[in-house]
């Protein structure tokens, strides 16, 4: 039964979990923007001053989100994990933001409004940009992780056959621009720490672990140049 310290910290939500056998015991979450590098360890802290947690001495590892994300705040948590992994002799273990997003919507979908949809997390970037990717209901990626710039057609050919499920802080900005009947927004979701509990657990169990010393966070800065559908000339 591994015992696993879970971060994440790839949007202005700062959170940490707590878990065993990929069950949830403790979180903690704090959604104040720009608050990572002064309340990260205090959270930490805070976890494992709980009953049901464990002294940090006692973990078998610690999980951290890769990315896209926030490029400060990615940075301030992996170096957090890793610098927990040096000190305890834990392993590493990175889990995408895109999956950790994407878990929770999937877990809960209702499947009587569809058989087989699509899901969509839209993590914000800037102006119409956002980090994303494509799953299916297993969660398998149907389109890689990339960063593109949304607008009326950027998934159209997913929209002709299926319904798409769209989520993250990335899918208000969207709304007006993805208009299709096959559209479904799913409003106030979060990639969180408490969401990376059974990932990391399944990456346990395979032994998938990073390199403490030389991981890097996944940044995804190049973003997909759109044509413009009005020339100015």
């Amino acid at each position: 039964m591994a015992k696993i310290l879970s971060i994440e910290t790839s949007t202005g939500v700062c959170s940490v979990a707590y878990s065993e056998d990929g069950k949830v015991i403790a979180s903690k979450e704090l959604f104040q923007v720009n608050s990572h590098a002064s309340n990260l360890t205090v959270l930490i802290e805070e976890l494992f001053s709980l009953d049901e947690t464990p002294e940090m001495k006692d973990l078998d590892a610690v999980a951290v989100s890769s990315g896209p994300g926030s490029y400060t705040g990615l940075r301030i948590g992996v170096s957090t994990a890793k610098g927990i992994c040096y000190a305890l002799n834990k392993p590493l273990i990175a889990i995408d933001s895109m999956h950790i997003l994407t878990q929770p919507i999937v877990e809960n979908y209702d499947d009587n409004k569809d058989s087989s949809p699509l899901f969509c997390p839209l993590m914000d970037a800037r102006r119409m940009e956002v980090y994303t990717a494509m799953f299916d209901k297993a969660l398998n990626l149907k389109e890689e992780i990339s960063a593109k710039i949304v607008d009326e057609e950027t998934f159209s050919t997913w929209l002709t056959d299926k319904q798409v499920v769209f989520f993250g802080n990335g899918a208000d900005k969207c709304k007006e621009v993805i208009n299709h009947k096959n559209a479904i927004f799913v409003d106030d979701c979060h990639p969180l720490a408490k969401n990376l509990a059974s990932l990391a657990e399944k990456s346990f169990a395979q032994g998938k672990f990073e390199d403490v010393a030389y991981f890097e966070p996944f940044y995804l800065k190049d973003f997909v140049a759109t044509t413009p559908k009005k020339k100015v000339l």
